[in-house]
């Protein structure tokens, strides 16, 4: 098994910045990539940003590329999601995602933290 646990998230005004944080522990070993999902109100959960374990591959939603960077830190088993330009719009709850499939895009993720709320006021 492995535990996702998320921080960083906030109130934060329209055009400020956030950084999430997912520390994972257990069997990481098994953990080939990672994502970050959100889900606002009534809306159904989306993707955010996926990395693999070495860091080389990243991908982004259109909608928050350019403004979104996710990387990792492997001496302490943590994913991040620098979230620059923020707008209304990305306010949600944002969920970190660990996964032990090779295939980067590949819509299923195998564990999942808990979330940690965004709120950005306009």
């Amino acid at each position: 098994q492995v535990q996702l646990v998320e921080s960083g998230g906030g109130l934060v005004q329209a055009g400020g910045s956030l950084r999430l944080s997912c520390a994972a522990s257990g069997r990481t070993f098994n953990i080939y990539r990672m994502g970050w999902f959100r889900q606002a109100p009534g809306k159904e959960r989306e993707f955010v940003a996926a990395i693999n374990w070495g860091g080389a591959t990243t991908y982004y939603a259109d909608s928050v590329k350019g403004r979104f960077t996710i990387s990792r830190d492997n001496a302490k088993n943590t994913v991040y999601l620098q979230m620059n330009s923020l707008k209304p719009e990305d306010t949600a709850v944002y969920y970190c995602a660990a996964d032990r499939s090779t295939t980067m895009r590949r819509p299923a993720y195998d564990y999942w933290g808990q979330g940690t709320q965004v709120t950005v006021s306009s």
